[in-house]
């Protein structure tokens, strides 16, 4: 199985799990989750490893190269991944660094009221619960360390800020990828009180 030569633009994959370091000694790595569907490794036994383009060390590693999933289970809030080429530690800590990602062409289908949190930065953030649209900014990150419902960071077009607006599905009115637009109902007073500084 090869990839496509598109494949090797980061636009291309779809992050699943960063290596963090080796984990037992037949070569397993621990691993944060990068994916809402950690159950889906259960159906994939070939991944991808690629450079993560912001750490210095993975810049120097060679290209994306595949791999046989032999086994994962959930550990600490991580995941722990053994791939059949690697079975000793000092095997395990070459991988260091690097994103366990598959290509874009082959993530999962999702329900009709589901989005990927990736598709939806670089979209514009629309709050139609007045009589008149108003653009709140573009969503540039999603923070999922905050609490049960992840964070949109969006940067307001005006005063350059950062605002936090929780992603709930009561809000979420319609998202149009090809517009890059979404639309959400907020509650009055919710922008200004997540800028900030503000209390």
């Amino acid at each position: 199985m090869t990839a496509p030569e598109a494949a090797e633009l980061p636009a291309q994959w779809v992050w699943l799990a960063r290596i963090r370091r080796p984990q037992g000694r037949k070569g397993e790595v621990f691993a944060d989750i990068l994916t809402d569907f950690p159950e889906k490794f259960a159906d994939r036994r070939r991944l991808w490893l690629v450079a993560d383009p912001d750490s210095p060390r993975s810049k120097a590693t060679s290209a994306p190269r595949e791999v046989e999933l032999r086994a994962y289970w959930l550990h600490k809030g991580g995941i722990v991944l053994h791939f059949a080429e690697s079975n000793s530690i000092s095997a395990a800590e070459t991988l260091n660094g690097l994103i366990v990602a598959i290509p874009l062409a082959d993530r999962a289908e999702l329900a009709d009221d589901e989005v990927y949190i990736a598709d939806i930065i670089g979209c514009t953030l629309i709050d139609v619960s007045g009589s008149a649209p108003i653009s709140i900014g573009q969503i540039e990150d999603v923070d999922r360390s905050a609490g049960p419902v992840a964070l949109l960071v969006v940067r307001s077009p005006q005063s350059e800020e950062e605002i936090l607006i929780p992603f709930a599905k009561s809000y979420l009115k319609a998202i149009d990828l090809e517009a890059k637009r979404v639309e959400m109902a907020l509650p009055e007073g919710l922008v200004d009180l997540n800028r900030p500084g503000r209390a």
